[in-house]
């Protein structure tokens, strides 16, 4: 293994923000990332932060990142979501993935979590197979919702 896994610092929020556009472009939606990298910094670095990320880093490069935060269940208690897993396409399949997803899973574990969830877009094969060759479930019959934040105005202004 010729990377490490690492927690993420304020210095690599440009890499970040990178990935995710890469990963915006792989999921077929290139105009959806309206964050910026001032907005990685705040969020993520502020005394509350809103997220926590894992890098690989490859000769002082960051290749792969998997960004999660806390939530709640109120069917399990604390719970942890993976917002993002992405490895940048030249170093895939040299276990990158495999490394920041277990970072993930043993940050949950070490801490006491009840659960980690994440979406992933169903014609990604490659990812559902490996998400469920390491025990996690697919769950078939439960949809993604969403609200923007126009139809979220909107909804209040009618409301």
């Amino acid at each position: 293994m010729d990377f490490k896994v690492r927690l993420g610092e304020e210095k690599d929020m440009q890499s970040v923000f990178n990935l995710i556009t890469e990963l915006a472009i792989f999921e077929k939606e290139p105009e959806a990332v309206e964050i910026t990298v001032e907005d990685l910094i705040r969020d993520g670095f502020s005394d509350k932060p809103k997220f926590k990320v894992f890098v690989a880093e490859q000769e002082n490069n960051i290749i792969g990142i998997a960004l999660f935060y806390e939530r709640f269940s109120t069917w399990k208690g604390r719970a942890i979501h993976l917002e993002d897993l992405i490895v940048t396409k030249s170093k895939q399949k040299i276990g990158a993935g495999k490394a920041l997803y277990s970072a993930v899973l043993k940050y949950a574990h070490d801490n006491n979590f009840n659960r980690v969830a994440w979406e992933v877009i169903d014609w990604n094969s490659n990812a559902i197979d490996f998400y469920k060759s390491t025990g996690a479930t697919y769950l078939n019959d439960w949809s993604v919702v969403q609200m923007n934040k126009e139809n979220l105005a909107k909804f209040i202004q009618n409301n």
